[in-house]
């Protein structure tokens, strides 16, 4: 993995990311952190062309994005269109809001709707991926929802973009996982899982946690994938200094020469 490679998925600085000015400033400090690229994720109203200027301005790229779940699946040619605007090809759908994961129905149906959808993105040479939380690894009629969503799509029309902690938290081997997804995985979630005195487990900076972070991403590029995106849904204190600590501890650790 190149520095290069490495980016930070907005959602985490959502809440300094509401007006353009929050943005411009947010932006500013991301890359003074030392990152080199962005997910979009969590960002306020602002048009997307604006948006990619000013993430230009500061000499970050695009990765990704992620969209509303329901208009990728109902009107993805207006996501293709925001891409284009971005100047970015890869989005995911990033939650299963209103799927009922005890339903046969509900689930062939967004497996459906996912395959549909990501054809419509292959069309356009862009990439839809499939984001999970610990959820999808419940089963089904004994077969692991998560397993069913990439087995039952082609490779080529839906992607994975793993989240390490949510495979974690759903009781999955992560390396195992990303093997599994090898070659269809052109971004990933880097998260990492640690336990509190309170025996709970917790959202962590990279580093700070108990994942196995060489074997991660050897695992990962091994599959191909291009893009590693550092995110932490809640931070215990600064969201700008978790974001350092990780990225300190992924130079320092992780990356190539």
């Amino acid at each position: 993995m190149k520095i290069d490679q490495v980016a930070v998925q907005l959602y985490t600085l959502r809440n300094h990311l509401k007006t353009p000015e929050d943005m411009a400033k947010t932006l500013k400090r991301v890359r003074e952190i030392g990152y080199r690229s962005v997910q979009v994720s969590g960002v306020g109203e602002i048009d997307p062309a604006e948006f990619a200027r000013m993430c230009a301005g500061e000499g970050l790229s695009i990765c990704a994005t992620h969209e509303n779940g329901q208009m990728i699946l109902e009107t993805p040619e207006k996501v293709v269109e925001k891409l284009a605007a971005l100047g970015c090809a890869i989005t995911a759908y990033p939650y299963p809001a209103g799927i009922d994961f005890g339903s046969e129905a509900d689930v062939a149906g967004l497996i459906e709707g996912l395959a549909k959808a990501g054809k419509v993105f292959k069309d356009a040479g862009m990439t839809l991926c499939y984001h999970n939380h610990a959820h999808e690894f419940r089963k089904l009629s004994g077969k692991v929802i998560l397993d069913r969503i990439y087995e039952e799509t082609p490779a080529d029309v839906l992607g994975a973009e793993l989240d390490t902690y949510w495979v974690q938290m759903g009781g999955a081997d992560v390396v195992e996982y990303i093997e599994k997804v090898s070659g269809r995985q052109p971004i990933i979630h880097l998260k990492d899982c640690g336990v509190t005195a309170e025996n709970k487990t917790w959202f962590c900076e990279i580093g700070q946690g108990n994942l196995p972070w060489k074997r991660i991403i050897a695992a990962a590029e091994a599959g191909g994938t291009q893009w590693f995106a550092v995110e932490q849904d809640s931070c215990p204190g600064d969201e700008f200094e978790s974001l350092t600590i990780s990225f300190d501890y992924i130079s320092k650790n992780l990356i190539e020469g």
